[in-house]
């Protein structure tokens, strides 16, 4: 087989149909982001929660001269300090507790809110209310009973489920990327429909030629190879720019986000190789099982 024949069918045909090869693989480029955010999105989600489940899930915030709380009559004592410490180290659901000062709440504030100094401004250290951080065993299920057991006590102002709260922010997440996986699903049914209408339109644009080389006892393969690499190649296309695409959604989204949620995990460059070596095999495998395809269940060549 000349490679240089099969170069030069390929060249004439994305030529030939210059509109639809674009539109072929704009779509396909768009798709494949599309696909490949998702897949980010659910990556972020995924090392988020793992980052979290080795972290603090009950933060018990104790009172401060200022607490609104009328349960509270000014600053947490130390000895009311000692007595939280005491109840929560007896309890055989809680794995670790840490206590926070003030002035270490304050510290991580202003580390967390640093791109927000006009948030800075309207928070004084006295506000920050001290905390012990606590750690359970099974926080589905020992929760209850530790919450139970401090709240209400004396210098306790109130006690936080942090996963109650992640689980809300894991839903938005989750929303969000679902509504981008179902785009891009969208997206590629109506690629496979135009990779099946270009090879079509194609192969009757070149009937003659197809028809001529059968005639003199060119093998099937022979016939439908250009036609097949026209599909892959436009996949490729599509995919280089999806690639583009997903290292911009990657530095310009999903890295912006850790100024927001200060606790937030970022990707890694493997995990966004991944996602493009994904988005390549699919973009490949389906403008290629597509081309092939349609050759051989509609065209006659």
């Amino acid at each position: 087989m000349r490679s240089n024949f099969v170069l030069q069918e390929i060249w004439i045909g994305l030529r030939r149909n210059l509109t639809m090869t674009v539109a072929l693989i704009v779509v396909v480029a768009i798709s494949l982001s599309l696909l490949g955010t998702g897949l980010l999105f659910y990556q972020q989600v995924n090392n988020t929660r793992t980052y979290w489940q080795s972290k603090v899930e009950i933060s018990v915030y104790l009172c401060t001269a200022n607490s609104p709380n009328h349960s509270c009559h000014g600053a947490a004592s130390q000895a009311q300090i000692a007595h939280i410490r005491q109840t929560l180290d007896s309890m055989p659901q809680v794995e670790s507790s840490t206590f926070q000062s003030q002035a270490k709440a304050y510290a991580l504030f202003k580390q967390y809110f640093a791109n927000d100094q006009s948030y800075l401004n309207t928070v004084t250290r006295n506000e920050m209310p001290p905390s012990f951080e606590v750690k359970l065993k099974d926080p589905a299920r020992d929760y209850n009973v530790v919450a139970s057991a401090v709240t209400g006590a004396p210098g306790v102002d109130s006690v936080i489920d942090e996963e109650t709260i992640l689980n809300k922010f894991y839903q938005l997440l989750g929303a969000l990327r679902n509504a981008v996986i179902i785009v891009a699903l969208i997206l590629i049914i109506a690629a496979i429909m135009l990779v099946a209408n270009t090879i079509r339109l194609s192969a009757f644009n070149r009937r003659r030629e197809t028809g001529i080389m059968r005639l003199v006892g060119a093998s099937n393969l022979y016939i439908q190879l250009p036609f097949l690499l026209e599909g892959v190649i436009a996949g490729l296309i599509g995919w280089v720019l999806a690639s583009f695409l997903l290292v911009g959604v990657k530095s310009l989204l999903l890295n912006n986000l850790q100024q927001y949620f200060s606790y937030n995990v970022g990707l890694s460059t493997t995990d966004l190789v991944e996602v493009i070596v994904l988005a390549m095999l699919v973009g490949v495998v389906l403008c290629g099982v597509t081309s092939f395809v349609t050759l051989r269940r509609y065209l006659r060549i």
